[in-house]
């Protein structure tokens, strides 16, 4: 019988996502992290006991359809993705433009599909951990803001379609604003900063306050528990919270 507690946090290693696995995990029932690298699974899980873990790549073929029957999760947060190639357009060659829509586009992507044709349980919520590039672009990333915006859309198209199909299934998407105390952060304030002629503690000022992981942790547990008839499409996430957007 399935837990009827379980949260899979897809890219729960680093970053955002070990700031949500590990939010999840405090709350209690059962929290699964799956990532590539073994080795920074093995140092969360000493650092947060009880955690469970999965060394998977998320973006091959039948891996979301793996995990999704071996755990039938409640909720399932897509937090996994690329670092962009911070540099202007000129300076990129496909290949560097294109990372964000090989990775973070086809896990969402496959992850969405598996969780429709499954189909995960009635009452069950899959969030998408998007940016918050998608609405403002990022010139210096390539095709990174162009993904996350898709990443967003076909969330949207994976909630129609469990509508029409009376699933049960809820799928929203949240857009972090900046987070510097992740790899992408820090790159993304090195190169604005000497983008814009500032200093980084200028750019950073200039962002106002700061999100970290920890705080996104504390908002997705917190969208997690939305109800559904108030559960909006997408979610502007900021140092002051959630804003739902139109």
């Amino acid at each position: 019988m399935p837990d009827s507690n379980t949260t899979v946090v897809v890219g729960g290693s680093r970053g955002l996502g070990r700031g949500i696995a590990t939010a999840f995990a405090a709350l209690g029932g059962r929290t699964v992290a799956v990532a590539r690298d073994a080795t920074h699974l093995t140092e969360l899980t000493a650092a947060v006991p009880g955690l469970r873990t999965e060394v998977a790549d998320a973006g091959a073929k039948g891996t979301a359809e793996r995990l999704l029957a071996q755990y039938e999760p409640d909720r399932v947060v897509l937090v996994a993705g690329a670092a962009p190639h911070m540099a202007p357009l000129a300076q990129q060659n496909w290949e560097s433009f294109s990372v964000n829509w090989e990775s973070d586009v086809r896990i969402a992507f496959l992850w969405l599909t598996a969780s429709l044709l499954q189909p995960l349980r009635p009452g069950s919520r899959v969030i998408v951990v998007s940016s918050g590039a998608a609405l403002a672009g990022s010139p210096l990333s390539g095709g990174y803001a162009g993904a996350k915006a898709t990443q967003r859309f076909i969330t949207t198209y994976a909630s129609d379609e469990a509508k029409r199909a009376g699933l049960g299934i809820d799928f929203t998407t949240v857009l972090p604003r900046p987070v510097p105390g992740t790899a992408i952060g820090r790159a993304a304030v090195a190169a604005y900063a000497a983008h814009s002629g500032v200093s980084e503690e200028a750019y950073l000022t200039q962002l106002g306050g700061l999100l970290t992981p920890e705080s996104a942790g504390a908002a997705i547990t917190e969208l997690a528990g939305v109800d559904s008839a108030e559960l909006a499409g997408s979610y502007l996430l900021s140092a002051a919270g959630l804003k739902p957007l139109t």
